[in-house]
């Protein structure tokens, strides 16, 4: 005779008396899916809530640069020297009027008349011999016996070449300048990513309205992790090429892995750029034009800031609204209020423009925003604490190294590798069972893949705006 044993959780037993029991339904959202603890219909909110916005930070470097093919493992471009001599020289002696230079590959010949400056004294002076190693310099003062009055023994002295004179009957110029050389170079690196579902999840429908920043929806998941996948790569492609260092020779990270990094926007300033603590003040700003006069003196400019020193700037022109502020609102049509309105885009100072905007990439906890400030001794990171970052509107004129031509290019734009076969810009792919099958593998699987560096040009023409 058969034995029938129920299980150990069927239900078969009879409630006592008429009541609504939770061991009497099926839980569909406890773990373990036995029971039914709920047993009201809930009003159900299937879309899904946006709490955070537009949760991407990428648009930097598509509102300042430009994007352009490569098809080598490098980019290399030159940038021109400055025309005029000008050297921090050392005062050997003042009786002997002798003067120390910083190298032997310096410019000035004999017959230069140059003007020698320190915080003391302005001498000009006129060149009468050069050393055979070309080290030192003899000069003849034209208001004075000697260089008395210049520090002596110390190389805080500066030297400028304004001009020559020879007397009547002298032979011709000895020696001739060649113009400075200076050519820079960056490489690209690869970004990878990729997400993966498998055929059984792919097919499978929530409860939950989904929706990404690509406008892609519905009630298939795997919609939003690809989507958020692909918007977080996209974030990377511009994250990285601002956060992005090239690698020491003696670094980890080329020893380790054997990855050799590339040249970003923020490692650019810090090595050929300038920098300068928070603004706060409206001499911050007049000290910042008078370093642009000493570069590009490019007259329009662009700036990117956090919240913190956004506030600042604005808080900063408010207080010049009185008579006599020594500002102008020609970018507003000349009108106070416009201009003076805590939200405004821009304003002018001397003879330059700045047109502020704020960079969500310093702001978001998730990113630079959540970066400690490296001034107050909070984190060992050299380039903690980023307030913003000015970069000069328009183009420059560069020398391209593989064209062999003269180019009028964005002062910062990103380089891809492409070619008639292969694009690597921004490459996707799909491999798996799902939809059109390409292999045995039983799930989706979505490729992201680019290939890129920055070019900044001109950087002397940049400044990254620091905690104070």
């Amino acid at each position: 005779m058969a034995n029938i044993n129920p299980g150990a959780t069927l239900n078969s037993v009879p409630a006592p008396s008429k009541q609504t029991l939770s061991s009497a339904y099926i839980d569909f959202a406890a773990s373990d899916g036995a029971t039914w603890a709920q047993q009201y219909l809930p009003d159900l909110m299937e879309k899904e809530a946006e709490v955070f916005g537009n949760r991407t930070v990428a648009g930097f470097l598509s509102q300042v640069g430009a994007e352009e093919a490569m098809a080598s493992d490098q980019v290399v471009w030159s940038e021109q020297g400055r025309l005029h001599l000008s050297y921090t020289v050392t005062v050997l002696s003042q009786g002997d009027r002798t003067i120390t230079m910083p190298s032997a590959t310096h410019g000035v010949r004999v017959g230069d008349t140059v003007v020698l400056s320190d915080a003391n004294k302005t001498v000009k002076a006129y060149v009468t011999t050069i050393s055979t190693d070309l080290l030192t310099v003899t000069v003849a003062p034209y208001t004075q016996g000697d260089l008395s009055g210049l520090t002596e023994s110390s190389a805080v002295t500066h030297m400028f070449v304004y001009g020559s004179e020879f007397a009547k009957g002298t032979i011709g110029r000895a020696g001739a300048n060649e113009p400075g050389f200076k050519s820079f170079s960056n490489s690209p690196i690869i970004l990878k990513d990729k997400y993966e579902v498998s055929g059984s999840d792919a097919s499978q429908i929530g409860w939950v309205e989904v929706s990404g920043e690509d406008g892609q929806s519905g009630y298939l998941w795997y919609l939003k992790a690809e989507g958020d996948t692909r918007a977080r790569f996209t974030d990377y492609l511009e994250m990285s090429m601002i956060e992005a260092e090239k690698a020491a020779t003696d670094s980890s990270a080329l020893d380790d892995a054997g990855v050799k990094g590339t040249e970003g926007l923020f490692a650019a300033i810090t090595d050929r750029g300038n920098i300068t603590t928070e603004v706060s003040a409206l001499v911050d700003f007049d000290n910042i034009l008078k370093e642009f006069d000493k570069q590009g003196a490019i007259e329009e400019n662009m700036m990117f800031l956090n919240r913190t020193q956004s506030l600042g700037i604005d808080a900063m022109l408010a207080a010049l609204a009185g008579p006599g502020a020594n500002a102008s609102y020609g970018v507003f049509d000349n009108e106070e209020d416009m201009a003076l309105n805590l939200g405004f885009a821009g304003f002018r100072r001397g003879s330059y423009d700045f047109y502020k905007s704020d960079w969500k990439y310093l702001n978001d906890p998730t990113t630079r925003g959540g970066v400690l400030d490296a001034v107050a001794g909070t984190t060992t990171d050299g380039l903690g604490g980023i307030y913003g970052v000015i970069v000069p509107a328009g183009v420059s004129s560069v020398y391209d190294e593989q064209l062999g031509k003269n180019l009028k290019r964005p002062f910062l734009h990103v380089r891809y590798r492409a070619s008639q076969m292969e694009d690597r810009k921004m490459k996707t792919w799909t491999t798996g069972s799902v939809g059109a099958s390409t292999s045995d593998l039983d799930a989706m699987e979505m490729h992201f893949l680019s290939e890129r560096c920055l070019v900044v040009q001109g950087a002397n023409n940049f400044m990254l705006i620091k905690g104070a």
